[in-house]
């Protein structure tokens, strides 16, 4: 008897892959296309809204995807520092046993209390990415993985505590400086105006997006063979031990090492805060930690290594993932798609103009992946068309800001999406198992915060 072959789900680098082939072909599809660009008063250079020209085809050679690749990872090298070194300074912390007995106090005192203990984390990686970007959170996925397989549950929850509660915070734009800032200077409207609404809309999201994850927390407790994850979570390396009880008991040099974790974590996110620190300034630091973790000098170094080769995959679906954009923009079909869909909104009915910026900006956001370089894209246009159709450039900022931000956690061209569950070995597919219905309830969460938005009119203030 002849049996049908079972589908199997390519992995993560050929998704990829396929997208840089599908970029590379747009480029010979789509007519290349370019807006003049001007520099308004407070610096930022933008597109010019009435001067948009086809030009001269300018398509991708496919024979060069090679070299878009290799030029992408010399451009995010930075970020790919963060996670290489961040994965050996944990990889010490968890083999010094710290995190692990550390982790089974945690389990023990919350494993019975989801209700709190996942509302509680998701409001801190909330808050803070109010100001920062996701990706900043990579290198402690691993541990709030651990966890959450240390309470019963699978390496997605552990995964989504730090997704899900850094997508309110960065997608609802109540403090970014980097897409809220740049738009409403664009926008020409109050710096942080409008701040009341964007903070009803983050708790709307939150309670939304809490209910959601913690009934899929409970759900897996109860069962975890309906996890998505169940297979590879019963061999994962995160998994430290058989039950709590054999995660090692708290001395004074894992304290001493848990202090340093936290206190570099802390540090981290202060400077990048206060001082502004970026990308290479995290990965000095977790060097720091590898040393201030480590053993003798030679387990130190073994260590290290060991801890580095684990980040080798999410590095590499990085430097993939930056190559799409380059090639879209040496293709000059960038303005093109977004020419294309401002023209496309005049002809939504006025109520539905709002949630149509909303969609429109999650489409250009596939192939403009940067939050700041999408304002600089997008608000010229949506500026002047929101002024004709009755809807307010406060209201235009926020479907920007819902637009750039909410689908960046099901793209696979996302830094922050690939990092984490890279870090957590997470396959991509097994990811949207769980994420598909989330993103469909935060869509329709904008739309009708957006509809709201243009009943109430809201304004700069």
């Amino acid at each position: 008897m002849s049996t049908k072959k079972k589908f199997r789900v390519p992995h993560s680098f050929v998704i990829v892959f396929s997208i840089i082939i599908a970029a590379v072909l747009l480029t010979w599809i789509i007519p290349a296309g370019e807006y003049a660009r001007v520099e308004n008063a407070d610096g930022i250079k933008v597109i010019d809204p009435t001067q948009f020209n086809y030009i001269a085809r300018t398509p991708v050679n496919p024979l060069l995807i090679p070299m878009y690749i290799v030029k992408a990872f010399i451009k995010r090298v930075d970020i790919m520092l963060v996670i290489l070194f961040s994965g050996g300074a944990f990889h010490m912390l968890t083999q010094s046993g710290a995190l692990q007995a550390v982790i089974a106090k945690l389990a023990k005192k919350f494993s019975n209390n989801l209700y709190v203990f996942i509302p509680i984390l998701t409001l801190m990686f909330g808050l803070i990415c109010t100001t920062q970007a996701v990706n900043m959170f990579i290198a402690f996925a691993p541990v709030m993985v651990m966890l959450a397989l240390a309470i019963g549950l699978d390496s997605i929850t552990g995964a989504a505590i730090i997704l899900l509660g850094g997508a309110i915070g960065f997608s609802t734009g109540t403090l970014n400086p980097n897409t809220t800032v740049v738009a409403q200077k664009i926008a020409e409207l109050p710096l942080y105006s409008g701040i009341g609404y964007r903070w009803v809309c983050f708790a709307v999201y939150y309670v939304i997006t809490n209910i959601f994850l913690v009934r899929y927390a409970l759900k897996i407790k109860k069962d975890p063979t309906k996890s998505p994850m169940y297979d590879l979570d019963q061999n994962s390396e995160l998994r430290a031990g058989g039950g709590l009880e054999d995660f090692g008991t708290i001395d004074t040099r894992k304290v001493l090492n848990i202090i340093a974790l936290v206190v570099s974590l802390g540090v981290i996110i202060y400077g990048s805060i206060k001082f502004g620190w970026d990308m290479p300034e995290m990965a000095a630091m977790f060097i720091w930690l590898a040393i201030i973790s480590g053993f003798d000098s030679d387990t130190i170094c073994k260590n290290f290594l060991e801890g580095c080769k684990k980040m080798m995959s999410a590095m590499i679906i990085i430097g993939l993932a930056q190559s799409i954009s380059s090639i879209m923009s040496d293709g000059k079909i960038i303005d093109t798609v977004v020419h294309g869909l401002a023209g496309g909104l005049g002809s939504v009915p006025t109520l539905l103009q709002a949630p149509a910026m909303l969609i429109a900006n999650t489409i250009i956001n596939v192939f403009l992946t940067s939050g700041s370089g999408q304002a600089a894209a997008v608000m010229p246009i949506l500026v002047p068309l929101s002024d004709l159709i009755g809807v307010t450039r406060q209201t235009a900022v926020l479907a920007f800001n819902f637009g750039d931000g909410f689908c960046n956690y099901i793209l696979p061209t996302s830094t922050a999406l690939m990092g984490i569950i890279s870090a957590c070995n997470i396959p991509y597919d097994r990811w949207m198992r769980f994420m598909w219905k989330m993103f469909a309830i935060w869509l329709v969460t904008g739309t009708v915060m957006l509809v709201i938005a243009q009943l109430i009119n809201y304004g700069p203030m």
